[in-house]
């Protein structure tokens, strides 16, 4: 009889039989992967801890595990792209799991209980200007009271927000929602000036005592073009026209309006004229859909709304009520060209929507911050000068999205808490990144991506109606636990199942497990089945 290569163990009481150590050549070793999801946040989220505690159905340990990280979670869990989405998975086994979601579910229900944030850090007696109270102002605010610094939050216009509030249409993001997750900031002790231009951030700085700068200035200048027209005031920039919209003074606009331009800002201006009373609302775009940088549930929503497109087309002349468009084409590198070719377009109004720039004249006395091509360069603390101006959001080069200057903000905060402290900013150590090749999908059955629904279109053409819904609570639930939770061990017990050496031992109270090596051969099974790819093989030690 041919004897088996593999020790035979028995599990009578607490008894163990032969070891089995000396017989292997690789060990298993618990580790910890980077979920994709956490890897792809600009804002820096623990995206799959605070899966985990949503999929328990404990929401509020969810939403503060969310707000470690991001105090915006119902407004994020709005105008957010979800990048997170993107790298999932699970786009892998079926799709994505709706992360953003569930995230604006836990924000809704964190301002339907509530609940508040975190109570400010002891005081340093450390005093920080923040300048621009958009999404990285706010971030940075945010972070700098629960580290105990006291903060000014200065901003030009009459209420907080920035472009979250001044750029982003109320259909996108209800201004209830924007008040309230506002409001929980400030009632951490937050000195706000409104209606306040910085014109010169060092006599600012030096006239209010602070011991350092942020610098959160968004891009509200639209880029302007040299169009000829008979009448200039029928041309508008796009985000003068959702600033005014923004409060309650829109302009006349006409029937006919055309919006010249293909990324986010022309998608919301086009349907907010439809919803003015536009009976025609046309973008023009030099390039066609593959090259249209406008998010693209945003762009399906358009449509639906009555929004048409007029590709590979460039304004060449504003004449009486017509618009004389150049008929482009894309050459090899997808760069559009002119073909010499025309055709009229009825408008009553132009809308343009050329991309923004950021007003950065109030750093024209601060000698150590270099700005080139309209962005100030930063180091990786955010730190644009080694006198203490930080800068963030728009403001530095980087997409131009509220994700990314939340992030910044946060990150802005821990430099300039380093700065004021006197110590070096710390270094963050980042885990292997978890793929799917080291799941075991086997465990997962299919499990279709819940859609959020959406007012339907006759309900929406004429109002400022939130357009998308939300889930309700089974919704947010089931998506929840559609997360592979890749790379991390959620005690599901597989390797304490499969080992057949009984060599994983069951640490209870949420510690997971760990190897008894003198009974483990290494025979790898417990790699093989764990869902989450948390178990890797290492080569014995000698």
């Amino acid at each position: 009889m041919t004897e088996t290569p593999f020790a035979i163990t028995l599990d009578v009481g607490s008894s163990r039989a032969n070891h089995t150590g000396s017989w292997r050549v690789e060990r298993p070793v618990y580790v910890d992967r980077l979920p994709p999801c956490n890897n792809a946040c600009p804002a820096g989220e623990n995206i799959q801890g605070w899966l985990y505690e949503a999929e328990s159905g404990n929401y509020e340990a969810a939403w503060r595990k969310l707000v470690e990280e991001n105090p915006l979670p119902a407004i994020m869990g709005r105008i957010c792209f979800h990048p997170c989405e993107t790298a999932c998975n699970r786009v892998q086994v079926d799709e994505a799991v709706g992360i953003n979601a569930v995230e604006r579910f836990l924000g809704d229900l964190a301002i339907e209980n509530g609940w508040k944030l975190p109570s400010a850090g002891a005081d340093t007696g450390k005093r920080i200007l923040v300048v621009g109270a958009g999404p990285a102002g706010l971030s940075t605010t945010y972070h700098l009271r629960l580290l105990g610094h006291q903060v000014r939050l200065v901003d030009s216009a009459q209420k907080l927000g920035g472009m979250m509030r001044y750029g982003i249409p109320a259909y996108r993001l209800p201004r209830p929602v924007l008040d309230a997750e506002i409001a929980r900031i400030i009632a951490m002790g937050v000195e706000v000036q409104l209606e306040h231009n910085v014109v010169n951030i060092d006599r600012e700085r030096t006239d209010g005592g602070f011991d350092a700068v942020f610098l959160a200035v968004g891009a509200q200048l639209g880029h302007r073009v040299n169009i000829p027209a008979g009448d200039s005031t029928r041309v508008l920039d796009a985000v003068n026209f959702l600033h005014q919209v923004a409060d309650g003074d829109a302009p006349m606009l006409g029937r006919r309006v055309v919006v010249y331009g293909g990324g986010d800002t022309a998608l919301d201006a086009a349907r907010t004229a439809r919803r003015l009373g536009a009976t025609e609302a046309v973008i023009v775009y030099r390039r066609n859909q593959e090259h249209m940088p406008a998010n693209g549930e945003e762009f399906g929503q358009a449509l639906g709304e009555g929004v048409t497109m007029r590709w590979l087309s460039t304004v060449n002349r504003f004449e009486g009520d017509r618009l004389i468009l150049e008929k482009m084409r894309l050459n090899a590198e997808g760069f559009p060209e002119p073909t010499g070719e025309f055709e009229e377009l009825d408008a009553d109004a132009l809308v343009l929507a050329l991309g923004q720039n950021t007003d950065l004249s109030l750093l024209d006395q601060a000698g150590d911050v270099v700005v080139n091509n309209g962005v100030v360069e930063v180091q990786p603390s955010m730190m644009a000068g080694a006198s203490g101006i930080f800068a963030g959001g728009d403001a530095v080069p980087a997409d131009r999205t509220a994700t990314v200057a939340i992030g910044h903000g946060k990150k802005a905060a821990h430099g300039i808490d380093a700065f004021v402290l006197g110590r070096t900013p710390p270094i963050v150590e980042r885990h292997e990144l978890a793929t799917f090749e080291r799941l075991n999908t086997w465990y997962y059955s299919d499990a279709e991506r819940t859609v959020r629904p959406e007012l339907e279109r006759v309900r929406r053409q004429s109002n400022f109606d939130e357009v998308v819904g939300g889930l309700t609570e089974e919704n947010a639930l089931f998506e929840a636990r559609r997360c592979l939770s890749c790379g991390n061990c959620f005690e599901c017990d597989n390797c304490f199942g499969v080992c057949p050496d009984n060599a994983v031992i069951k640490l209870g109270g949420s510690k997971r497990y760990e190897f008894d090596y003198d009974f483990c051969k290494g025979c790898g099974i417990c790699v093989k089945e764990c869902p989450c790819g948390a178990i890797e093989m290492v080569p014995e030690r000698i």
